[in-house]
Formats: C-alpha cells, sequence, structure tokens
C-alpha cells in the first residue's frame, strides 16, 4: 500500500531520485486498476499473500493499497485516504521531477510468533523527515499524522506483512513537491505518500557478510550540504562508484569525508560502526552522515550491555586495523562486513558466532519482531 499526502506550500517537497523509479511507476497520466492477489490462510488463522515466502529479496513487489492525502498552501493536512496502489498524476513541471525536491524514508513492519504486527519507532522517521522537510522548504505531516497514516498503510496490507522470521513490510514514505514550478523556488503544492513491498531479512549479503570497497575519489556528501538528511538527491549520484565497486564483486561502497579524504563515514545506504577491543566507534553526525535510527539504536544497546561506546572520526588506518566492522540501517539491520579494500590493502575482520555484532543484531531483532520484551518503548503494536 502507499501513503500519499499533498499539498500546496510556498515551500515544496523535493523528488527524490535514487527511488526515482519507485516513484515514475506512479508517475504516468492514467492509474491502472489495482491487480488482484490471491490469499493464503496459514495455520488456519492468518491471510496472507499467495508468494514464495522463502524467497524473498529486496525486490519491489507492491502492496495492495496506499495511503494519500493532500492539503493547499498554508493549511495543516488533513485527514487522507487509503487507496489502491496504482500509477498517480503529476505535472512534468513539478518541482520534485526537476529540482529534486523530495524527501525519504524507511522503515519496516515485522510479525510477531503469535501473528501479530509491530512497527519499529515510527516516531523517529517522522521527526528525521520533519527536520529534512526544513532544509529543502517542505512542509511536513506531524509525528501523530505520521505514525497514523504508517499504521493504517500496515493493517490494509497486512497479508503482505511476512509470517515471522520471514521478513518484513518495508515501507516507503516519500514527501515531495508534486506542484508545477519553473523557476527555481519551492512547489506551490505537496505531496506526502507512503508505499510498501514486502522484503527478505538480506540486503548487502546472502544470509553472510559484506565485502566493501572504499571509494577515495567519489565523496558521498559534502560539508554544509544534504548528506544528513533523507534527500532524494543524495543517492543517485553514488549509483557510478556502487555499480563499479559490484562489477568488480563488492558487495557495497564506503565513502570517506570530503574535507580530508582521510576518515570513513558512510556506506552507500548505511551507517558503519567498528570494533576495537570493548570500544565501538562511528563517525560522527556532524552535516554529512545520515542519523540513522538503527544507528541510535544499537549505540544504546552497547551502551546497555557494557560496550563504550564512541562517536568520532575514524581514520582509514582505524579502520583497517579494527577487530570487527558492521553497517546498519532500516533494510540491512546489522549487518557484518567480512573484508574492506582500500586501494592495495584487503583487511578482514571477524564474522560469526560470539561476535560484537551477532550480539547487537540478535537483541535488536529480538526486540523487532517481539522475541524480546521492549523496555524501552521502541515497538508500536498494530491491532
Amino acid at each position: 500500500m502507499l501513503l500519499l499526502i499533498s499539498y500546496t506550500a510556498s515551500e515544496q517537497p523535493v523528488g527524490f531520485l535514487t527511488y526515482l523509479s519507485f516513484l515514475l511507476i506512479a508517475a504516468k497520466i492514467m492509474a491502472p486498476a489495482p491487480v488482484s492477489f490471491t490469499s493464503v490462510t496459514r495455520d488456519g488463522e492468518e491471510t496472507y499473500a499467495d508468494i514464495d515466502w522463502d524467497q524473498l529479496g529486496f525486490a519491489l513487489t507492491p502492496a495492495d493499497y496506499m495511503y494519500v492525502m493532500k492539503c493547499s498552501n498554508k493549511e495543516n493536512f488533513p485527514q487522507g485516504q487509503l487507496v489502491c496502489y496504482g500509477n498517480i498524476e503529476i505535472s512534468p513541471f513539478s518541482a520534485v521531477l526537476n529540482y529534486g525536491q523530495g524527501l525519504i524514508e524507511g522503515l519496516k513492519a515485522y510479525r510477531t510468533e503469535n501473528g501479530g504486527v509491530l512497527l519499529f519507532r515510527p516516531d523517529e522517521n517522522a521527526k528525521r523527515m520533519q527536520m529534512g522537510a526544513q532544509r529543502v522548504c517542505l512542509p511536513s505531516p506531524s509525528v501523530e499524522q505520521f505514525v497514523e497514516a504508517i499504521k493504517q498503510t500496515v493493517l490494509a496490507n497486512k497479508r503482505w506483512v511476512p509470517p515471522h522470521g520471514k521478513g518484513s513490510l518495508y515501507l516507503r514514505p516519500l514527501l515531495m513537491g508534486s506542484g508545477p514550478v519553473l523557476g527555481l523556488v519551492p512547489a506551490p503544492e505537496c505531496t506526502f505518500m507512503i508505499s510498501g513491498t514486502p522484503i527478505g531479512n538480506h540486503f548487502l549479503t546472502n544470509h553472510g557478510a559484506a565485502n566493501l570497497y572504499i571509494e577515495d575519489k567519489l565523496p558521498r556528501a559534502s560539508p554544509g550540504g544534504t548528506g544528513s538528511i533523507k534527500s532524494i538527491t543524495n543517492y543517485s549520484p553514488v549509483f557510478e562508484a556502487v555499480s563499479q565497486a559490484k562489477a568488480k564483486g563488492f558487495s557495497d561502497v564506503l565513502f570517506l569525508d570530503a574535507a580530508t579524504g582521510k576518515c570513513i563515514e558512510e556506506v552507500s545506504s548505511s551507517n558503519v560502526f567498528i570494533v576495537k577491543g570493548n570500544v565501538i566507534s562511528t563517525p560522527p553526525i556532524n552535516g554529512t552522515v545520515l542519523p540513522g535510527i538503527t544507528r541510535k539504536s544499537i549505540m544504546e544497546l552497547a551502551l546497555d550491555m557494557g560496550y563504550q561506546v564512541e562517536e568520532g572520526n575514524i581514520p582509514v588506518e582505524d579502520l583497517m586495523s579494527a577487530d570487527e566492522v558492521f553497517c546498519t540501517g532500516t533494510v540491512v539491520i546489522v549487518t557484518p562486513v567480512g573484508s574492506i579494500t582500500y586501494q592495495d590493502t584487503r583487511a578482514e575482520y571477524k564474522t560469526g558466532e560470539g561476535t560484537v555484532c551477532n550480539k547487537l543484531r540478535a537483541t535488536l531483532s529480538g526486540i523487532q519482531m517481539g522475541l524480546i520484551q521492549d523496555k524501552k518503548g521502541w515497538t508500536v503494536a498494530l491491532d
């Protein structure tokens, strides 16, 4: 399902290039008839979409519905509505398509052992979108509106939430300047959308460890730019580096800071941590690194476990001599890194049972799927 909120404002949402394909699926003139799917019953109770849940990867299989809401300039967002998933109308002169005025978010809905559904910290996604909206002159739904829209979208698409342990329903909120403009000004209309697709548990790797390549010529973000928000314009510029790395057999790219080219910052779409002894370190949130929600959660869990957690600049030399390296993000969750190649040097890291990465992933995933008691109030149960 997709959630859409549009509204007019002197400052409007930006289009997102990385997931432009995801948007342009919905950017045609005519909305197609909704696709009909077959449901199956498991254990005589819950109805699921009729797909092979054991073969889920990270590919687009749109859920049935999307939620849409629009409003005009200087108005508050009104009550939105659920509609069948399909294409949407958008002006060729929209600010999102011409100037990239848009933001994306990403979060998941998990199935519990008893068939219930949990969200993980959706309020944090709402707050991060508000922060990004201010930067790109977009109005933004309130935290309450955002979370309620997510809930409605998930409940309407509940049959697309995979069985427990098989994956999750990935949700893609999109805030964009959908109104037409010619000059460099915010769009007069804004649209907020949420769509969903089921995905498996592994993204960077197929049940194994990631194999990263350090890009030392093309930075992911620059000081004063938009690296700390989820602007849609942040993602397509990494396509070249990632494509070249994957062609050489690497899982993904680790980018260095633009200012000095000496310290690590982020993988293409996830945060990064290193482990040395009892110390877990990660690059600071300084304007070029995204404040990841999984990142924030892992830091708190690590402190609870007795590890020393540090935020600070991490030179490549410290990375190459670390005991462990892992990535965090909504999609990758907590993924171990088996090796990193920098220029002509390859470093290998501990992975598998007994590692810090595995302990943190097990704890976080346990909370997200309802296997471990949530003492922090991070999860939201859906009725």
